[in-house]
């Protein structure tokens, strides 16, 4: 039933249903607050004879963790993290909350509590991953949720793209670090990344059939968005992979045989090294190489679909978040060009390459026309 009453000269009405939160609204009379209370209430039960209560009540948000973990984490490339952001969520109070009980607060309370511990950016994957699970739900399992409860949460503030690039000195003294370390791919894996601009688990995943040294090219199979690229290797990771090529390796066999785990401990004992003559160097990450490969690429004069290709950004704007050029590297170029070339020398490659392009163009037109014909 809805209730009435009056305030402040005003009409409130205000409608409660079990599995609801109250709706209250204010009228100027009382005909129109109970004309909105009887169509509110329609619209209610008639969300409720469309959702089975009963499944819900019966139904946990465990359940749908589990469910989830077992038929669609194993089919994705990042499965072991996700796996293991999974049972984080199982050890949260609401994985017990039957779904009848589940409101929005329960997560707003777990985003503003992880937020005291965590990133921006961490708890903006929790809530992805929670969002995509109960779409599932919703979607693929028929579980007859009325909405999902994290469509409305506001999301934290998006941190600031990362723009750490490596600081004159630190690739040395990498380097020196790495030959401490009791394996031999540390050295070849961090030249790698630096040439290349591959990610870690691209790096880890390339096999020796993938390589092709008479093109200079390799063949990444395993990519972070699922579409394979061939890129050109330059001359120093041509070296690096000769160097590694000396002895007899099964084609099918990785160039890099060592798991993601014992990568990053191997890294990270290196940069400890390093930093024991550099110490702003703890802060660096495997993956800001990336950043100083595509930064790299930019400067050599590439365009942005040669980078684009190399490093496998289809979206412009997610590349340029990887390109960090120094404003000092530029002011150079900058100089050297006008030293080189003057006012007049400008303009006359102005006009020859407008020129060309025109006549490029007149080209390209009469071709198309001769085949109308």
């Amino acid at each position: 039933m809805a209730s009435f009453r009056q305030r402040n000269g005003k009409w409130q009405a205000q409608v409660r249903r079990n599995g609801h939160t109250p709706l209250t609204k204010s009228f100027l009379s009382k005909k129109d607050a109970m004309q909105w209370a009887r169509q509110t209430e329609a619209e209610l039960d008639a969300a409720v004879l469309r959702v089975d209560r009963r499944v819900l009540s019966r139904t946990t948000v465990r359940d749908l963790l589990q469910r989830y973990q077992k038929e669609i984490t194993p089919n994705k490339r990042g499965k072991a993290s996700e796996k293991k952001r999974i049972d984080a969520f199982l050890r949260q109070p609401w994985a017990d909350r039957t779904l009848d009980k589940l409101s929005a607060q329960d997560f707003v309370r777990y985003r503003d509590t992880r937020l005291k511990a965590r990133s921006a950016g961490t708890v903006i994957r929790d809530l992805g991953l929670l969002h995509a699970i109960f779409e599932a739900s919703c979607c693929e399992w028929d579980i007859p949720l009325p909405e999902n409860p994290i469509s409305k949460l506001r999301k934290p503030k998006t941190p600031n793209a990362r723009e750490r690039r490596l600081e004159p000195g630190e690739l040395d003294l990498l380097l020196n670090a790495a030959e401490q370390a009791r394996n031999d791919w540390l050295i070849p894996a961090i030249e790698l990344a630096v040439e290349t601009g591959m990610r870690r688990g691209e790096l880890l995943s390339i096999r020796w059939r993938d390589i092709d040294l008479s093109t200079s090219t390799l063949l990444i199979r395993e990519t972070k968005n699922g579409h394979p690229r061939r890129i050109p290797l330059t001359a120093k990771a041509t070296g690096v992979l000769q160097h590694r090529m000396k002895q007899d390796r099964p084609a099918d066999e990785r160039v890099f045989i060592v798991s993601g785990d014992a990568f990053r401990q191997c890294w990270e004992r290196c940069k400890r090294r390093a930093a024991e003559q550099h110490s702003s160097i703890l802060d660096l990450r495997f993956h800001d190489l990336r950043h100083e490969a595509v930064s790299r690429f930019f400067e050599l004069g590439l365009s942005v679909p040669e980078v684009a290709l190399i490093s496998g950004h289809r979206d412009p704007r997610m590349l340029f978040r990887y390109t960090h050029l120094r404003a000092e590297d530029v002011v150079l170029k900058l100089r050297t060009t006008a030293k080189t070339s003057g006012p007049g020398q400008q303009y006359e490659r102005e006009s020859a390459a407008s020129v060309s392009s025109g006549r490029n163009a007149n080209s390209l037109m009469n071709s198309l026309e001769e085949r109308a014909v």
